[in-house]
């Protein structure tokens, strides 16, 4: 399976969008599609709270699986159950349940009510994906765990530490996943599993169930760190602009095997191991967290998943993988060590990336070059001047013209941006995106424009 993650924290295209995108993944040789809802989806009843206001429908929900299946792309859906659950225990209504109670990354395993919710999210989730044959359980990065007064107790009366902690906890959510929806197999990050011991993976410490039995866990066979052919890299959460290798975390895919009947309430009896060969990851970001800053957006991150999808397919990036990745892009050219792509590009959010790319290359540059270089601002129009409305138009004319056509000239290009990004994304996303990655710079100009006037 060569899956290709949409991690939508806040940050979801559009439906009309994925109608484009699908078809483009499967022709580069995707074949699964891992969605991370979040507070995308559709929650219903006590969940409903969890839903961003601008969160997928049912409808839409039952689009995308329709689109997926039309270009033979399976279905992965995706629940965190341990950490990232940022957009969960942000709520007053969830906070009792954090790790710690001052951060809302991880949720408390010894809450009972923790549980029970996730039973609830998990069991919507799935219920809308009928014909998924796998679910992931995310279970990565769970920050703090260990450091609640709970989680000390435990381990203090349990003579535990925090990889068996977790591990009991992750066996509980795998044995309601076994029971309730036989069949279903499950998948997880592996990372947290690293830092446990093989003696604790193999059962050597046994974790006590509900009736004091212990149970065993098979350690998985780890792969190496890092995946060949594929750079290691991590871009910055505030990443923008056209990637060339995107950023992506350090760790694989582990698949939960087996599946058979637990041999106790609360612990899975199924084995973990690492899918090595099976599977590959790849991720165009939104947000590193549910509290980041927007990472690049999605049209401009395809030329960059286009090169490591079909580098995935070929087994190496050589000349036969980039011109099928020109020729299916409609680029002439690319340079993967300057990040850039030569041509008009003929690709479902093309338009975005290159205006990005524009922003990113120009923008900032430009009016910092008219505000702090121009000898006539500086001299007859600085904040003194601007603050007590006193120039000598004389000396304001000289630059006036000059800085009237490139606010005029922005502010032309900002409008047609929009439109292209409001095509693709939700208007809260556009308007975060032009907040931080616009209005810094163009404010500054705006404000001068004004004072000018």
């Amino acid at each position: 399976m060569r899956l290709v993650h949409l991690d939508l924290k806040g940050a979801a295209p559009r439906v009309s969008y994925l109608e484009k995108v699908f078809p483009l993944l499967s022709q580069l040789g995707a074949n699964g599609i891992l969605i991370e809802y979040e507070d995308m989806f559709p929650f219903t009843g006590e969940l409903e709270i969890l839903k961003s206001p601008y969160a997928y429908s049912e409808e839409d929900i039952e689009r995308i699986q329709q689109l997926a299946e039309l270009h033979k792309l399976e279905v992965v859906p995706l629940v965190q159950t341990f950490g990232h659950v940022e957009f969960i225990l942000k709520h007053e209504k969830y906070q009792h349940l954090r790790e710690v109670e001052r951060f809302p990354n991880s949720f408390n395993p010894h809450v009972p009510d923790t549980l029970a919710l996730l039973k609830s999210i998990l069991s919507q989730v799935i219920d809308k994906h009928k014909h998924s044959t796998w679910i992931h359980i995310g279970a990565d990065e769970v920050f703090n765990l260990g450091e609640g007064m709970d989680s000390k107790n435990w381990m203090s009366h349990n003579r535990g530490d925090t990889g068996t902690m977790y591990l009991k906890h992750i066996k509980e959510v795998l044995a309601f996943i076994t029971t309730q929806y036989r069949g279903l197999r499950a998948l997880m990050w592996d990372d947290m599993l690293r830092k446990i011991s093989v003696g604790a993976l193999r059962g050597e410490r046994r974790l006590q169930g509900h009736h004091g039995t212990g149970t065993d866990l098979a350690p998985p066979e780890l792969p190496p760190q890092k995946p060949p052919e594929l750079a290691e890299g991590d871009a910055s959460p505030a990443t923008a602009g056209p990637t060339a290798l995107p950023g992506h975390r350090p760790h694989w895919l582990a698949e939960v095997r087996g599946g058979g009947t637990p041999t106790l309430p609360g612990a899975c009896a199924a084995p973990l191991a690492v899918v090595q060969e099976a599977m590959a990851w790849l991720v165009p970001l939104c947000r590193y967290d549910h509290y980041s800053v927007l990472c690049e957006l999605l049209p401009v991150s395809i030329p960059s998943l286009a090169i490591c999808l079909q580098t995935l397919v070929n087994g190496g990036f050589t000349e036969e993988t980039k011109r099928k990745v020109l020729d299916v892009l409609g680029f002439q050219s690319m340079q993967l060590e300057q990040s850039t792509c030569e041509g008009r590009g003929a690709f479902p959010g093309a338009e975005v990336y290159h205006m990005v790319e524009q922003v990113n290359g120009h923008l900032k540059e430009s009016i910092l070059k008219a505000l702090e270089e121009e000898s006539a601002i500086k001299g007859w129009f600085s904040p003194y001047h601007r603050k007590r409305l006193f120039g000598n138009p004389r000396n304001m004319e000289s630059f006036g013209s000059k800085v009237l056509k490139l606010h005029e000239d922005w502010e032309s290009f900002i409008r047609d941006l929009r439109t292209h990004l409001e095509r693709v994304y939700f208007p809260d996303t556009v308007e975060e995106w032009m907040e931080e990655n616009i209005n810094p710079y163009l404010d500054q100009l705006r404000d001068l424009v004004r004072d000018y006037r």
